[in-house]
């Protein structure tokens, strides 16, 4: 087996993530990462043994051309980054939300239709087995007819006044935040488990703290240790949204995003009504699928290869009561993609795990939330315009 290089651009929390994901496959070899930030890079490198650090993706392409680079830098520098690795003939994954603009998305997705390069963007969530499970089951027709979609995605880390994050500053992480850093999230999981795509939207965006209190942060996204204050600053990005959606066979649903829940820690959640059945999945019990009938008992799927469809086993790693949850997602989701560059499959249309085509359908998702609460009506998503 011929080994591929990886680079790793951005090795803040989820950078690292990567890295150990990456350690768990097969063929691989972490051979640079790069990050504006020296000290933490460095730091890094030791503790991971990565054996060359870099400041940039352009230091990184001049010195040692990896066959694959993933990008794990703050939203703003999605773009950049990735164009940049795409033009130099690497294979691309990147973190989500893909970038900060609709147009930035549409961008790469142009420069991508004459580049033959793998890419993929870490909607993480759709490769959970019982995720893949639902799919199955509904497109397939098993489920019959789809009813209704209810999902949310609820955390509370940016519950106080004085919770602050580089999400709040658009030019960092975009014009949305709840709704590009977990939402983008829930509307790729939906989207997927139902096997056709949300075409419309209404929303309704609410700020909860407009003036949040910036302390410097210490520890990491999700480290509650403060440093120095810097100052106040005004919130121009949404805390939490209310999304009425419509999918494209006019099937109709409703979603909750929010980052200021408390007692959610990362709880997204998705509840699908069909004319057989009900399917109720959470990822923080992601090896539960609860099926609720109405003319047998009620069902608990246990995540286990021997329970789910064929195409699905390969998904379902650890035997049943070992519980397979976020981190191992990751990992699956970076397996699919590994395997397609190895096979040379990655060209083909439908994919397992979620491709910059997806990514560039969510980021119209968002766009047409923010317009949708704005404007108070609802949003064509292809369109951006007004129903």
């Amino acid at each position: 087996m011929n080994r591929l290089s990886v680079g790793i651009v951005g090795v803040g929390y989820i950078g690292q993530k990567h890295i150990e994901a990456l350690r768990r496959i097969g063929g691989i070899e972490i051979v640079a990462i790069a990050d504006a930030n020296t000290e933490l890079v460095q730091s890094v490198a030791q503790k991971m043994d990565v054996p060359r650090v870099f400041r940039s993706v352009d230091e990184m392409l001049a010195a040692c051309r990896p066959d694959v680079v993933h990008v794990c830098t703050p939203t703003a520098l999605h773009y950049e980054v990735s164009r940049k690795a795409v033009e130099a003939g690497c294979h691309l994954y990147c973190e989500k939300p893909l970038t900060v603009s609709v147009s930035d998305a549409e961008a790469l997705a142009d420069l991508l239709k004459d580049k033959h390069v793998a890419n993929g963007v870490n909607f993480n969530y759709r490769m959970n087995a019982l995720a893949q499970e639902m799919h199955e089951r509904i497109t397939r027709g098993e489920a019959g007819r789809v009813f209704l979609v209810s999902g949310a995605y609820l955390q509370d880390w940016m519950l106080r006044e004085d919770d602050y994050d580089w999400r709040l500053e658009p030019e960092l992480g975009g014009p949305a935040r709840a709704l590009s850093d977990i939402g983008s999230h829930l509307f790729d999981l939906c989207q997927y488990a139902v096997g056709q795509r949300i075409v419309a939207v209404n929303a309704c965006t609410r700020i909860v703290h407009p003036v949040r209190h910036h302390y410097e942060k210490r520890g990491g996204t999700f480290s509650s240790e403060k440093g120095e204050f810097l100052g106040d600053v005004t919130v121009c990005n949404e805390d939490e949204a209310i999304v009425l959606v419509r999918f494209a066979d006019g099937l109709e649903g409703t979603l909750q995003v929010s980052q200021v829940a408390a007692g959610h820690k990362n709880d997204l959640r998705l509840r699908i009504d069909t004319e057989n059945c009900s399917f109720e999945w959470g990822q923080e019990r992601s090896d539960l699928l609860h099926i609720g009938r109405r003319d047998a008992p009620n069902e608990v799927l246990y995540r286990e290869a021997a329970a789910v469809h064929e195409n699905v086993r390969q998904y379902s790693h650890l035997p049943v009561g070992h519980t397979e949850g976020w981190n191992d997602a990751i990992c699956i989701a970076l397996e699919a993609f590994y395997r397609a560059i190895r096979e040379g499959s990655y060209a083909d249309e439908k994919m397992p795990y979620a491709t910059v085509n997806d990514g560039v359908w969510v980021m119209k998702i968002i766009d047409a939330c923010l317009k949708s609460s704005a404007s108070n009506c609802w949003i064509d998503v292809k369109t951006g315009g007004r129903l």
